[in-house]
């Protein structure tokens, strides 16, 4: 591999610099993403022609010195592949023709095929790997189990998810046993991202830290580790290494740490230093760049690049990347001030003395 800094940095190895992928990489922000989406004709569409998702994935590593690829998909296939009927209405974000609102409707459900009703996904995969001829690493990807089912019950998007957060509190051993059938698909999901050609796996659980402590811990955090435990166990996927990132969760990063995985995602809520101190040297720590940085000017992102370098240090284990996801008015010259700032200031802070 040309570059394998991100990889070496998830095995907290040293690095020549600190590397640096961003969340929503391939994303609105990019005339040319829109372009392509609009070849494809609407979202899904885009998402499942493989050559197409291809293209959309490259596109930003075509503009910026970035050190990783992300797989180019959505967190909803697998609900979409149970029969759920994904679709997305203008403005208004994901929406189920066909959400779960009764015991039958996830009695139904089966862990889905991903050679099968996800086969597109798959090839996608195996599409890019096969176009980065080793440029950087491929990440392939799934939604936590909770995230998932918190559109799966309630339907469509929401700041809050009530319909799902009553089925906790109402039907709890029906929450689980969704949860537990989504656990088992995004387990299998990842090791056939992995079988395809994705060199690390990262699971987004986007939606946990709206639950609660003690939720979290048995409606979250329980399945995340199943997931992972898994996956290491699986000797196909026990090297793939595996970054789990639970927005709005630090205050369970030690929880999150022992779960065996190998990289954890932070929010911009939490210094960089703090997290390392609550997870200790031997995971990696991903993030944290605030996203609404990128609105301010080159200079005011470079000096934020900094102060998230200096917060972590020049130890080892060290992934740049934003808290969340770039948003569509980003300006694209602003991401790439961002991530020549991230090579330089951190090349010169490992620099020999």
């Amino acid at each position: 591999m040309s570059n394998d800094r991100f990889l070496r940095a998830l095995r907290c190895e040293p690095v020549d610099c600190t590397p640096v992928w961003l969340m929503r990489q391939a994303g609105r922000y990019l005339p040319e993403y829109r372009a392509t989406r609009a070849q494809a004709g609407n979202f899904m569409a885009l998402c499942m022609n493989p050559d197409l998702a291809c293209e959309v994935t490259l596109q930003p590593l075509r503009r910026f010195a970035l050190d990783a690829a992300i797989l180019f998909s959505d967190i909803l296939t697998i609900p979409d592949a149970m029969g759920l009927g994904l679709h997305f209405a203008e403005g208004e974000g994901p929406k189920f023709r066909a959400p779960l609102r009764s015991a039958a409707d996830i009695e139904r459900l089966g862990v889905p095929d991903p050679e099968g009703e996800l086969r597109y996904v798959m090839d996608a995969v195996r599409t890019i790997r096969r176009e980065l001829d080793g440029r950087v690493p491929l990440i392939g990807f799934s939604g936590s189990p909770w995230t998932l089912a918190c559109y799966m019950v309630q339907g469509e998007g929401s700041s809050n998810f009530p319909l799902a957060k009553a089925m906790l509190w109402n039907e709890p051993a029906l929450m689980h046993r969704l949860l537990d059938t989504l656990a088992r698909s995004v387990a299998s999901y990842l090791s056939a991202q992995a079988a395809a050609g994705a060199q690390a796996l990262m699971v987004f659980d986007t939606w946990g830290g709206m639950l609660a402590p003690a939720q979290y811990r048995e409606f979250s955090l329980h399945y995340l580790a199943q997931i992972t435990s898994a996956l290491k166990e699986n000797a196909a996927t026990r090297d793939v290494p595996l970054i789990l990132f639970s927005k709005g969760a630090n205050g369970h990063l030690p929880a999150l740490a022992a779960t065996g995985c190998n990289g954890l995602g932070v929010d911009w809520t939490i210094d960089l230093s703090s997290a390392r101190t609550l997870v200790g040297p031997h995971v990696a720590l991903q993030g944290n760049l605030d996203p609404a940085a990128l609105h301010a000017s080159p200079e005011a992102i470079r000096r934020e690049v900094g102060r998230v370098l200096a917060s972590h240090g020049n130890a080892p284990g060290h992934v740049f990347n934003l808290g969340h996801g770039i948003t569509p008015d980003v300006k694209p010259e602003h991401v790439g001030a961002l991530v020549d700032a991230v090579h330089e200031l951190s090349r010169r802070e490992q620099a020999p003395r």
